[in-house]
């Protein structure tokens, strides 16, 4: 018999362990301020937050919960450098500023621990990420890798694991190898977003959910943000909705972010011979598919297993059905597991899988498009705007400069041209 989760449709584990999770007000009426955001996920929350702290007068509407999005939905997986090797960057863009794009990428896991600290935020942090092999010609690019982040990039704690050490950290043989990271980890996303929204309110920005941005325009110098209850008037505007709603507010970034579903079971807690077999090491893992697998043990001994083939799942029961096959394949033993929650999102993909800076009207910067790489930089991308309003340093340049073209397709076309492209990809990482 199938197993039948008793818990509500959609509810996530990270909503189901966060602790309180505080309620803030909906906008209600007309503001002014230096910098309005649209979007409360870890970008704009995070920019809100240094903003505000720097003195600026900052207002920021999400039109649902704070968490509601990717922010609070993700695979929890930190990783390391950017969406891209280091080495294909370099390739593309020369050493000098690869290097300068993997320096933000640390900089963004120290940061992230030092904003843990300094407000008090339990991020759940488990360190450790293993990177495996679901093919045999993918050995040498791993080896490789290993090999160039500690030689170019100064970066020493990236280890190959040959198959017999895989098997052993990752508790099944299904894997022909894979790399060791012991520099970076693994999060409860949820709480971090609670924390930064916190965190943002308590230096004084002014937060708002269920606030929904119903148009944005530019005239005169100044931009206005409307919604059904209130307007803001601002020098300036963050547009920080990703993978959220941003079509009916500008096309730029709608033609360069594209949002496609991400699906997450969280298993029962596994038995005590299989939760000493399954991950012994606590570490996250992702697979070499084009279209990724991510999965880590975690909390009170659950497997958490994340995926994008499930295009056309819809609710819990379809999501648990998909995600339970993938999970079967590298665990056999747990075909039958119970899974207690099972949900979905959108992530904010763009075509190089690199993030998309840009101003897209004047006083307008758009940010988005972290592929799936977005836990810690995400985050610190809302570091980097504030640092840039306030003048102190203008790291952003390095996301500004990079070429993302658009979806190819036009608004009509792109998405079912991107599902056709994806479905492709997965069927290629199954052959």
């Amino acid at each position: 018999m199938t197993y039948q989760s008793p818990i509500s449709p959609g509810y996530s584990w990270y909503e189901a362990t966060a602790g309180e999770r505080p309620d803030y007000p909906a906008l209600d009426g007309d503001r002014t301020c230096d910098v309005a955001i649209i979007g409360g996920g870890f970008t704009g929350l995070s920019a809100a937050t240094y903003l505000a702290q720097a003195g600026v007068n900052v207002v920021l509407i999400e039109q649902a919960k704070f968490g509601d999005g990717a922010s609070g939905r993700n695979g929890g997986q930190m990783g390391t450098g950017q969406r891209a090797w280091a080495e294909e960057q370099e390739e593309e863009l020369g050493l000098e500023r690869a290097k300068a794009l993997f320096a933000i990428a640390e900089d963004a896991k120290r940061n992230m621990h030092d904003f843990a600290a300094e407000h008090g935020i339990d991020i759940g942090y488990c360190p450790g990420q293993l990177s495996v092999i679901h093919k045999k010609r993918y050995r040498d690019d791993y080896r490789r890798h290993a090999a160039v982040m500690a030689e170019k990039f100064d970066y020493p704690h990236i280890s190959y694991m040959d198959r017999e050490e895989t098997a052993q950290r990752v508790g099944s043989s299904f894997f022909h190898g894979g790399i060791r990271d012991t520099g970076t980890g693994h999060i409860h996303p949820m709480k971090l977003v609670i924390g930064t929204a916190k965190a943002a309110a308590a230096a004084g920005a002014q937060i708002f959910e269920n606030s929904k941005a119903t148009g944005l325009k530019q005239a005169n110098g100044k931009a206005t943000v409307t919604t059904e209850r209130g307007t803001i008037t601002a020098d300036r505007v963050l547009l920080a909705v990703n993978a959220y709603g941003n079509g009916g507010l500008e096309p730029v970034s709608a033609a360069h972010v594209m949002p496609i579903r991400s699906f997450i079971g969280a298993t029962v807690p596994l038995p005590a011979d299989l939760d000493a077999k399954v991950i012994p090491g606590g570490e996250s893992i992702d697979d070499s598919r084009f279209v990724v697998r991510y999965f880590r043990k975690y909390g009170d001994g659950r497997l958490l297993f994340g995926g994008r083939e499930a295009y056309t799942a819809d609710n819990p029961r379809e999501i648990s059905t998909h995600i339970r096959k993938q999970i079967a394949e590298i665990y056999p033993e747990l075909a039958d597991i119970g899974i207690d929650y099972a949900w979905g999102g959108s992530v904010g993909i763009t075509m190089p899988r690199t993030p998309f800076v840009r101003e897209v009207m004047p006083g307008v910067t758009a940010a988005g498009g972290f592929s799936g790489h977005g836990v810690m930089l995400s985050h610190f991308t809302g570091r980097l705007y504030a640092e840039a309003v306030t003048g102190k340093t203008d790291r952003l340049q390095y996301y500004r400069d990079l070429k993302v073209p658009a979806f190819p397709g036009g608004r009509s076309f792109r998405k079912p041209m991107l599902t056709l492209a994806l479905t492709w990809f997965a069927m290629l990482d199954r052959i």
